[in-house]
């Protein structure tokens, strides 16, 4: 009803996803990085990647180690701004389908039975404890080869979400055709994220191709809402993925491999920078501790702080909260430090831009907020190109351009 989808409404404020304000003229809704779609009473919203034209489909494999599988050629998912979870449900789908051609994973689980053709080895003990009564059948112990492991049973989940969240009505049939294949022989594993950890800690050499999957079933969890964390405990009614979270995680993976001679930390932790004065902390709560996206080091000393925020700032504005923060992080330095706020773009002719932050008395500069495109086409171009020398080093240079502002050596 009304009263339950303003409800809704309220919780997607509150926790930032959408701002969705009734006002007299109608609906006024605000997002920031949340892609996807919400249905509230008899509204469904639908919200489009803001980078039009984005080859998010290759740019995500990467980000999340996705294998380059066929997904398509039904629909063109890397243009369908109105499916972007299809996006990920087919590149799912398209892991089962690898995982089953392989064979799926199983384990020895020891089985105490009564065998009319015995297996394993008698199980004396129980023998003697029946007490020699005369049956068609021996008690036995022995070790099958079982599907019905946990992986297995969280693919199995994976696919019935899946199912309920896609619009695409061939991709549903394909997903319940999956998940009829697992439903003979298993049962779903609840998907909670203690759960999701429990399957994440069982992969070893033998099942690391699980992994990709696995990575996608979190993804599409929490974006479905099944882990949003609210007082009154209402899934999200829909799907809401924050582009955040991928180009944060984009740039990490491309920093981590592309970046020779320095130690990139992920979400640094600027440690001792608020303390609470002694005697002034009545509740005994723990200070705020800032913490950056990135932190580049080198020889043991910190080079650069960067934050990453999926806002084209070359065709929009820098909000004022990201501004305060990024000035928070260049003043947490030496005088005369920066701190960087890596933005994504699609405009080849994004500039850097430098924000100086002044001593309001004596008028010199004490820090500075640079703001550095991160042209995603050149990403994407310098990701797929063949593997080579030549490869590898306009990575090095483009990972250099991001983090110190260095012209590229290397034309793309």
């Amino acid at each position: 009803g009304d009263a339950a989808a303003r409800r809704r409404a309220g919780e997607l404020t509150t926790t930032q996803q959408l701002e969705i304000l009734e006002l007299a003229r109608g609906l006024d809704i605000q997002t920031n990085s949340f892609v996807g779609n919400v249905t509230l009473g008899s509204v469904q919203f639908v919200i489009r990647p803001k980078l039009t034209g984005l080859p998010l489909l290759n740019l995500l494999r990467y980000a999340y180690h996705l294998r380059d599988l066929d997904i398509l050629p039904e629909t063109d998912y890397a243009v369908s701004a109105t499916t972007f979870q299809d996006l990920l449900i087919a590149q799912l789908a398209a892991e089962v389908e690898e995982l089953l051609a392989r064979g799926l994973h199983r384990e020895y689980e020891r089985t105490a039975e009564a065998l009319s053709s015995p297996r394993g080895r008698l199980d004396f003990q129980a023998y003697a404890r029946r007490g020699g009564v005369a049956e068609a059948a021996l008690p036995c112990i022995h070790h099958p080869r079982l599907e019905a492991i946990l992986l297995n049973q969280v693919l199995l989940a994976g696919l019935n979400l899946s199912a309920r969240l896609t619009a695409d009505l061939t991709l549903r049939v394909r997903l319940r055709r999956l998940a009829q294949v697992f439903a003979l022989t298993l049962t779903p594993a609840p998907l909670h994220q203690e759960t999701l950890a429990q399957a994440d800690r069982a992969l070893d050499r033998r099942t690391g191709a699980y992994r990709p999957a696995l990575t996608l079933i979190d993804l599409l969890r929490q974006a479905s809402g099944l882990a949003l964390d609210t007082p009154t405990g209402l899934r999200l009614p829909g799907f809401l993925f924050d582009m955040n979270r991928f180009f944060q995680a984009l740039l990490s993976r491309f920093l981590h491999d592309y970046l020779p001679g320095y130690i990139v930390h992920d979400e640094y932790r600027l440690k001792e920078m608020f303390a609470y004065v002694p005697g002034h902390n009545p509740r005994h709560r723990q200070p705020p501790t800032p913490r950056p996206d990135f932190a580049i080091l080198q020889n043991g000393r910190l080079v650069a702080l960067l934050d990453a925020k999926y806002r084209d700032l070359w065709e929009q504005p820098l909000p004022r909260d990201m501004l305060y923060q990024l000035s928070l992080y260049a003043l947490s330095q030496p005088p005369g430090a920066t701190a960087t706020i890596l933005y994504p773009t699609l405009d080849p002719t994004a500039r850097e831009a430098r924000i100086a932050i002044r001593e309001p008395v004596g008028g010199g500069d004490r820090a500075c907020v640079v703001l550095r495109p991160v042209g995603m086409l050149d990403l994407n171009e310098v990701l797929t190109m063949p593997s080579n020398v030549k490869q590898q080093r306009m990575c090095h240079a483009l990972a250099q351009n991001f983090v110190f502002g260095k012209e590229l050596s290397y034309e793309l």
